[in-house]
């Protein structure tokens, strides 16, 4: 054995750094995503305003897709940082930043140009709705921020398993999702759609007001939402190599295949299902804290009867 081969190897600092690097790489591919997709926007909305109704759908789908991106670069950013172990607090301020103009800023202007800006007998309340779910998200990015930087201000009988598999209120990206995933699905504007349902014998004409109206309702809900407590899983326990790991790389293969041949149907469904499964473990929680206090009462009760 020589001499050499008997000294340690230099530490790798160069390798090191690099690391640190990656996840800020995926958060400028999200502010890319959110920039690109602003200028989509606009560019379908000045393509609108010209009568260009297929060239304005076609910018519209573009900026949804965008979107449709940044949300992988933000969940692979976050995943990157925790299994090398490179998270730093500049990546968690540079990451809300960006999240502030994806997640926020372009989808209130995406649905704001796509679904109701152009409708003028809803005056002046698609810009404020649009500007609530801004504020909104931005204040669910601020209290995230808190919450992760002082973990003692829980409460202490919050779980802790809990807490790691689940988040306060819905993320914003999954409110950009959803608003991104409808657009996919129907990326004709939607102040020059008119659809028409037969039910029971009669035929139903929605016009552009209504589906502006319900667009508008639609953004206020998710703008509470992200500012609520409701519980939202955070899939920070799914990886490969979890318990079932094949179950996982299954999941994840179905889930590929069925994003690359039926987009628009499966990328909308799962956005609605995870926005709607929050306010569905709420609605069960309640029922269930209903029952408890009948129990403790009948327990009380018996206990007191014992002489």
């Amino acid at each position: 054995m020589t001499e050499e081969t008997e000294q340690p190897r230099p530490e790798r600092k160069g390798f090191r750094k690099s690391v640190y690097i990656i996840p800020s790489l995926f958060t400028t591919a999200n502010i890319f995503c959110g920039f690109s997709a602003v200028i989509e926007s606009v560019s379908g909305s000045v393509a609108m305003s010209l009568g260009d109704v297929p060239g304005a759908a076609r910018h519209f789908n573009i900026a949804a897709l965008f979107i449709g991106w940044a949300v992988l670069f933000d969940f692979l950013d976050g995943r990157v940082a925790r299994m090398t172990n490179s998270t730093t607090q500049f990546g968690v301020e540079f990451d809300s930043i960006a999240d502030v103009l994806t997640f926020g800023i372009a989808p209130a202007l995406l649905v704001y140009c796509w679904g109701y800006g152009f409708l003028p007998e809803l005056g002046s309340a698609p810009w404020a709705v649009s500007f609530l779910y801004l504020i909104c998200g931005a204040l669910r990015l601020a209290r995230f921020n808190v919450q992760a930087s002082k973990p003692k201000l829980q409460k202490p009988n919050a779980s802790p398993k809990l807490d790691k598999k689940a988040f306060v209120g819905m993320p914003i990206p999954a409110g950009a999702s959803l608003i991104a995933a409808i657009v996919h699905f129907w990326p004709t504007p939607a102040s020059l759609t008119v659809s028409r349902f037969e039910v029971a014998g009669r035929v139903i004409d929605i016009g552009p007001r209504d589906w502006g109206t319900a667009l508008l309702v639609l953004v206020v809900c998710l703008s509470f939402l992200m500012v609520s407590t409701f519980r939202y899983t955070s899939f920070k326990s799914v990886a490969p190599n979890s318990r079932n790991p094949r179950l996982v790389i299954l999941f994840l293969a179905v889930l590929i295949v069925a994003i690359f041949y039926y987009s628009q149907w499966t990328l909308l469904l799962i956005s609605s299902v995870y926005a709607l499964h929050g306010v569905l473990g709420k609605v069960v929680g309640m029922f269930r804290r209903v029952g408890q206090p009948a129990v403790v009462e009948s327990a009380t009760t018996s206990s007191a009867d014992v002489p």
